[in-house]
């Protein structure tokens, strides 16, 4: 949402947005984002998107053409997160299995 850098709250940094969800009746979208910081640092800023929904709606309406300008609901996505975490515990966990399986193809690939 490029309407999002036109933002001057100091509390809505870091945000990038995952997916946007629009009913059918073109009345409402949720905006799902993603934050990079802390969960305080999280909480601060859906407060910033939050508190700035009605904004962005005005600045929607001016883009686009249709009978309702969409309500903004601004939901929290913690798939990137989660999906950072998950591949640090992976790289914890295989390093050893991968440092094993190279030193077994460097051994195979030198010759005797």
């Amino acid at each position: 949402m490029a309407i999002l850098a036109d933002l001057k709250d100091p509390r809505i940094e870091g945000v990038t947005v995952t997916k946007v969800e629009v009913s059918p009746d073109m009345r409402q979208a949720k905006v799902f984002v993603s934050i990079m910081g802390d969960d305080r640092a999280a909480d601060l800023c859906m407060h910033g998107l939050q508190s700035s929904a009605g904004y962005l709606q005005q600045k929607i309406a001016k883009r686009i053409d249709t009978r309702y300008t969409p309500r903004v609901i601004f939901e929290l996505d913690m798939g990137v997160k989660k999906s950072i975490a998950i591949a640090r515990l992976l790289d914890d966990v295989l390093p050893e299995e991968s440092a094993q399986s190279e030193a077994d193809e460097s051994a195979e690939d030198s010759p005797e």
